[in-house]
């Protein structure tokens, strides 16, 4: 992956094969119009930042890449494992920012799907056979309950991808070296037949620093994503202040940076 830039958006870009067919990245804190503690470009709508800031945000973002921010599409993320599903073209895609899902799959071309994060890990896959695209929003409860896996079989039993030719990147989340977890986070892991002591150590008592990069590229590879076609970041959104949001680094008064991927028209 490497820094760059398009217009005015700083974004981190993965390298996918046939990507002269997409447009895909990552975006960073910066070149936006919020005011501190959400400066500045902050893409997320459940924060306390003025609307008309996020939406000028989102405004950058799509024109950035050639597109209307009305085809920009995120949904109401609730850390579960329901997937929003695009197979036919719409004409209107404002009523979907209201349905609650944590995954985003289609194969309509001119829409960019996104998924906000400020700690969790922001995953994008892309098909380039089928042309298919999906974007994850990963916290420790989607990675528990495994929605990468999920969104990779519905990948193939909806739109006949196979997960070898399916190719994937885990964007800036919080690192291990930050993720303090506990006895709960363990238990919803090992309850979903994780082995836990190979994704988190323990610091003290029952407390363990979690590892959901590791975790989420071997769900994809336990369903077939070969380990050559998936690029992770490594990068800690807590450490960087400078370049990204988080969350738990800034009590819950912060931005949200965004996972994109887009199908460009053919």
């Amino acid at each position: 992956m490497q820094m760059k830039r398009t217009g005015r958006i700083q974004y981190i870009e993965p390298a996918f094969s046939g990507e002269q067919h997409t447009v895909q990245g990552f975006t960073t804190r910066h070149e936006g119009v919020s005011r501190p503690p959400y400066n500045s470009l902050n893409l997320g709508t459940n924060t306390l930042d003025q609307d008309y800031n996020v939406e000028g945000n989102r405004n950058l973002l799509a024109r950035a890449f050639g597109t209307s921010p009305e085809r920009l599409v995120t949904v109401q993320q609730v850390h579960g494992t329901d997937i929003l599903v695009i197979d036919e073209h719409n004409d209107d895609f404002s009523h979907f920012s209201g349905i609650e899902s944590d995954a985003i799959i289609t194969n309509q071309p001119g829409i960019m799907i996104g998924v906000c994060v400020a700690d969790c890990a922001p995953i994008l896959l892309y098909d380039a056979d089928k042309k298919v695209i999906a974007a994850v929003h990963a916290g420790w409860q989607g990675t528990a309950a495994k929605i990468v896996a999920k969104t990779v079989k519905g990948m193939k039993s909806l739109f006949g991808c196979k997960p070898e030719n399916i190719q994937a990147a885990i964007g800036p989340c919080i690192s291990q070296c930050c993720y303090e977890v506990d006895a709960p986070v363990k238990n919803a892991f090992e309850q979903n037949g994780f082995d836990w002591s190979c994704y988190a150590y323990q610091v003290e008592g029952a407390h363990w620093k979690l590892d959901l990069n590791g975790a989420n590229r071997d769900l994809m590879m336990h369903n077939g994503v070969p380990e050559t076609n998936i690029q992770c970041a490594d990068m800690c959104v807590c450490c960087q202040r400078e370049l990204f949001f988080s969350y738990r680094r800034d009590d819950g008064e912060t931005g949200r940076q965004m996972g994109f991927i887009m199908l460009k028209d053919q």
